[in-house]
């Protein structure tokens, strides 16, 4: 995570980070008057979890390969 953060922080840096952050929270204005805050709010939280997850698990492979043997037994279905 914490390796994530620093990789973030360094490409806001080098970007400016006034339209990203314009854009994010255009993005949520949307979202908020379109479904409403407690909808909103439900599809933040899992568009962020969706994303540490897939970012956590496909940052290294063998993370990946140690994940599905752990749902997938090795030798039962591969």
């Amino acid at each position: 995570m914490e390796r994530f953060l620093s990789k973030l922080f360094e490409k806001m840096k080098n970007t400016k980070a006034g339209v990203i952050f314009a854009f994010l929270f255009f993005t949520v204005a949307i979202l908020w008057c379109i479904f409403g805050f407690f909808k909103m709010i439900f599809i933040v939280l899992f568009t962020a979890t969706g994303f540490f997850v897939g970012s956590f698990l496909f940052s290294d492979m063998s993370k990946f390969k140690k994940f599905l043997d752990r749902i997938l037994p090795p030798g039962r279905f591969r």
